[in-house]
């Protein structure tokens, strides 16, 4: 019984020395964790080139509406929505008796002014050469006659400028084109009552647009506005003909709209074919190219946490946060600008597991 005791406790001993020996070695062979390696990339510059589509609008490049300058009735109508008129053209006569009369009577006036002053010029000439014979007219009577013919100089000029005032408001009786275009809008018939006042002057007799030639207004957002330049080409389509056309920006306001926070750039579209009509809404393809090269990163090197937008930057296997700001977004790419040189080393995939300092194996 003994015996069997004895062996039982060799046997259990053995197996715990065994044991522990197998525990020590794998101790011995365990390899020490290994520290993943972070992809790192050198920072460059280059140009990056981005379209923006935005909406615009087609515009007549000149565009007047002709209102009556006296109460009148329209007495000839000439033209038509969509005649084509030249500049200096009679459009519409109107007729206002009350102008012609008071422009008669004006000329009456001017006719009889115009004889006083004759009369009282040559009186006063022959008492100055008579009076050159001493003691044959009296200085007195030399300087009546010199006054009156003064005076009745003063109301022929007041006589002259009466008659060009009522002259000048029988020309306002002839509506012309102030330039060459076409008739948009007609909103009067023969014998219609048009004034400066009055329901006669609620709309304009005709809208007069240059089509020759249009504009194309677009409103460019702030964040796009540094990378438009006058003379830059783009294109453009609308929505009712497959053609893509093509302008220069030829205009740009230099101030952002209060309510858009945006900028009105314009394009001068020549419109020889005729086939662009003013109103019509066009989607336009504008290039954003920048002045000079500046940093362009993958969208994944940027972290946009709390703390904000930055990059990081490895320096002797640390970690450095340098805060950014972005620019313009293409595909994989991003545009940004901050406290970077050429060749700074940064991480290509950041997180915000990746603090300041944080050793980083390359």
């Amino acid at each position: 019984m003994k015996s069997n005791i004895i062996k039982s406790s060799a046997l259990l001993f053995t197996a715990l020395v065994v044991l522990s020996g197998c525990e020590k070695k794998k101790e011995e062979t365990a390899k020490p964790e290994i520290e993943p390696k972070v992809e790192t990339f050198l920072l460059a510059k280059e140009k990056l080139t981005t379209e923006l589509r935005l909406p615009a609008e087609l515009t007549g490049f000149q565009q007047v509406d002709l209102y009556a300058k006296v109460s009148s009735f329209v007495k000839t109508l000439k033209v038509d929505i969509g005649s084509k008129v030249k500049k200096g053209q009679l459009l519409i006569v109107l007729e206002a008796p009350e102008i012609s009369s008071q422009l008669a009577a004006a000329e009456s006036r001017l006719k009889s002014m115009e004889a006083i002053y004759a009369t009282s010029k040559s009186t006063y000439n022959r008492l100055y050469e008579t009076s050159k014979v001493e003691g044959t007219i009296s200085k007195n009577d030399l300087e009546m006659a010199s006054g009156k013919k003064n005076s009745d100089y003063a109301q022929y000029q007041a006589a002259i400028a009466a008659h060009k005032e009522i002259s000048i408001m029988r020309g306002y009786l002839e509506i012309r084109a102030p330039f060459d275009g076409v008739v948009a809008a007609r909103n009067v018939n023969l014998g219609t009552f048009v004034g400066p006042a009055g329901k006669g002057s609620d709309l304009p007799l005709l809208t007069i647009q240059e089509q020759s030639k249009l504009r194309l207004a677009v409103s460019v957002p702030e964040l796009y506005t540094g990378y438009l330049h006058p003379g830059d080409n783009m294109s453009f389509n609308v929505k009712s003909l497959p053609d893509t056309f093509t302008a220069k920006i030829t205009r740009m306001s230099g101030a952002l709209d209060l309510k858009l926070r945006s900028e009105r750039v314009e394009m001068d579209v020549h419109n020889t074919k005729g086939n662009l009509l003013p109103g019509m809404v066009a989607e336009v393809l504008l290039p954003l190219n920048a002045k000079d090269s500046t940093y362009v990163v993958p969208k994944t090197a940027v972290v946009n946490s709390a703390e904000g937008l930055y990059v990081v930057k490895v320096v002797n296997h640390k970690a450095t946060r340098v805060d950014i700001k972005k620019g313009r977004e293409i595909e994989d790419k991003i545009e940004i600008f901050g406290d970077l040189t050429p060749n700074d080393k940064l991480v290509k995939i950041a997180s915000e597991e990746t603090k300041e300092g944080d050793h980083i194996n390359e």
